[in-house]
């Protein structure tokens, strides 16, 4: 397998620091079958382009996924499940929608303003989020009325659903959307058999991160496996 390393740039999730990917080799197809194999070893896609963190001196990004048929809401997420219980949910193509360019916008500007993922140009939205070698959809959440409230921009693999990038209203708050996206995406992932919905990267120290550690049993990749993270916060405290 060839990887590139790209030049460093700042890190999106640690201050003060420098981050460097590696990337899978350009010039070889992207299909379905090969990143369903590189999503289970750390990998993760932006457009066409595969990669995992390289960072000299720092694992701190962990590749983290959750295995649908384990999973157990907590009692806030039934709560949230229960909250949402009244919108309407679609599976869109992955197109360019200007109503949904509108939500990402608003919600870029307030939540995460200037990260990473925080494009002002429509083509280079499309670009990262919309453009994609394999089968990607859009969920689209709207309230009773057609609002739209929220997109979780997702890749259908025979190995499970990768969350790629969801976005909502920031004016939604109450409804904890992020949260109610991925417990979607787990119910819709046990009822068709898929095993496990990757959630990407977490970093420990990123608090913006926390609320992927409480979907368990949470699964990360450690470099040669995946170990629960009851496993190795038990190893930690026994350590």
């Amino acid at each position: 397998m060839t990887l590139y390393a790209t030049f460093p740039y700042t890190c999106p999730y640690l201050d003060e620091r420098t981050a460097v990917s590696a990337v899978y080799d350009p010039h070889i197809p992207v299909d379905e079958g090969l990143y369903g194999k590189l999503i289970q070893y750390g990998f993760r896609r932006s457009g066409y382009r595969l990669y995992r963190p390289q960072c000299p001196g720092c694992a701190a990004c962990e590749s983290l996924r959750i295995p649908a048929e384990d999973f157990r809401p907590d009692r806030s997420q039934r709560r949230t499940w229960r909250r949402n219980s009244d919108l309407r949910v679609a599976l869109e193509p992955a197109t360019y929608c200007g109503e949904h360019f509108a939500l990402y916008k608003r919600y870029q500007e307030q939540r995460h303003p200037n990260g990473e993922m925080d494009f002002e140009d429509p083509a280079d939205y499309a670009r990262a989020c919309l453009e994609s070698p394999v089968d990607t959809r859009l969920v689209t959440f709207r309230s009773p009325q057609g609002e739209l409230l929220a997109v979780a921009i997702t890749d259908f693999l025979d190995v499970g659903l990768s969350a790629m990038y969801t976005f909502f209203a920031p004016t939604a708050a109450r409804r904890s959307l992020g949260t109610f996206a991925i417990l979607w995406q787990l119910a819709y992932a046990r009822r068709h058999g898929l095993a496990h919905v990757y959630l990407g990267y977490w970093v420990r120290q990123c608090a913006k991160m926390a609320y992927k550690s409480r979907f368990r049993p949470a699964e990360v990749w450690t470099g040669w496996q995946w170990r629960t993270l009851s496993e190795m916060e038990g190893a930690e405290t026994d350590g």
